[in-house]
């Protein structure tokens, strides 16, 4: 199986924002995120019930319409982004295009440019390698299952051959930007830690529902952020529903991110939550080093993070030669030691050892004690480390069934 990753086919799905937006400087990879400069959206998300019922199967007709979502009209949201003129635009995936739109708060009708709701507008390619079937999961599990940390999907269009699907807009674009994009400002300690938080609680809700959730491709692209920095999941197209009875694990094809995915996983098709807690652990060393999963640009044996990073994890004396070098020594050293052997726990070889979300959720929520949160002196370094350039994203997994 791992041969094939070498030669399968990739798509770079949430390459997106940067590589068509132009000026806007906080282009995001994920369809429900832009950062606009001043501009924000006049909506305010409201509280969450959370809701983690999630009938399956289902038809394509039961999903539509049983969903708590706004069936959108192809008129409706070509009216709503302005014509998807390019001056909309907020970026350009596999999947395809994801445009800055108006709708009227009450009606959900579109509504002029700067008035009313701002949301983004994700708009399929045809030929695009997000399809139908990951198009029709979205809408199945974002129109069934609510939480604070998952981005709110507003509404759908299946007109035709057109699908559309209508987001909540997230002001400050993904994780993804703001940690690897030239030019972004480095986040803060912090700031990651709130976002790690965030991230895993959305994790931890898929992975308690009564009808268990995983989300298949967790990464730093995929995790969307509020105008307070708030984390939310977004793009469910790979989710899939966990083992069921006394089963461990579901079988299936081999889908994700290079770099992000559990080694077990590829190796074999057997997907569990535990594939989820690697990926996430993947992330956590993302908010460590400032460097992407995988990068071509660095030396052969740096490309791959977990692999570089792992042996510095278990050393206190060695830790800061992988921190982020962005981070200006700023961060408190306990806690940055704590989030490291977090990460290394989740990142195990061993999928059966690896901790639950829910352990994850608790260990990180500890650390919000002042106690871990006194800075550490500004490390020196002679040259500078932890820090990635941005490179081209890696691309899905798109390999035979097993």
């Amino acid at each position: 199986m791992g041969n094939c990753m070498d030669k399968a086919a990739t798509v770079d799905n949430n390459t997106a924002y940067q590589s068509k937006v132009g000026s806007k400087s906080s282009s995001s990879s994920n369809p429900s995120t832009a950062k606009t400069g001043s501009t924000r959206s006049s909506w305010t998300v409201p509280s969450y019930k959370e809701s983690r019922e999630l009938p399956t199967p289902r038809t394509e007709g039961e999903i539509l319409s049983s969903s708590n979502l706004k069936a959108f009209s192809f008129g409706d949201l070509k009216a709503a982004s302005k014509n998807f003129r390019s001056d909309s635009l907020l970026g350009e995936g596999g999947f395809g295009y994801v445009f800055k739109g108006w709708i009227d708060e009450q009606t959900l009708a579109p509504s002029k440019p700067g008035s009313g709701m701002v949301v983004a507008v994700k708009k399929l390619k045809p030929e695009g390698f997000q399809g139908h079937k990951e198009w029709l999961t979205e809408v199945d599990y974002l129109g069934q299952l609510h939480h604070q940390n998952l981005v709110k999907l507003i509404g759908y269009c299946s007109d035709g051959d057109s699908r559309l699907l209508v987001y909540e807009f997230m002001p400050k674009g993904s994780l993804e930007n703001h940690l690897f994009r030239r030019g972004a400002d480095p986040l803060p300690w912090g700031i990651r830690l709130k976002v790690a938080i965030g991230a895993a609680r959305g994790l931890s809700f898929l992975h308690d529902a009564e009808n268990q959730v995983i989300y298949r491709d967790f990464k730093a692209s995929n995790i969307l952020l509020d105008s307070e920095f708030n984390a939310k999941l977004s793009d469910f197209g790979l989710a899939k529903a966990g083992p069921t009875g006394d089963r461990t694990h579901v079988s299936t094809q081999v889908m994700g991110t290079r770099g992000y995915a559990a080694p077990e996983y590829v190796a074999t098709g057997r997907l569990s939550v535990k594939a989820d807690v690697y990926s996430y652990g993947v992330v956590l060393l993302e908010l460590l080093t400032g460097r992407r999963a995988l990068d071509k640009s660095k030396p052969a044996s740096e490309q791959n993070l977990v692999d570089w990073a792992r042996p510095y994890l278990r050393d206190k004396r060695r830790l800061y030669r992988v921190m982020d070098s962005k981070l200006g020594g700023q961060y408190p050293k306990k806690g940055a030691h704590a989030v490291a052997s977090i990460a290394l726990q989740c990142i195990g070889n061993d999928a059966k050892a690896r901790p639950a979300m829910s352990e994850v959720l608790e260990k990180l929520e500890q650390l919000q004690d002042p106690k871990y949160n006194v800075t550490a002196p500004q490390v020196a370094h002679t040259t500078p480390v932890g820090f990635g350039f941005p490179v081209a994203g890696s691309g899905r997994l798109l390999t035979a069934s097993v």
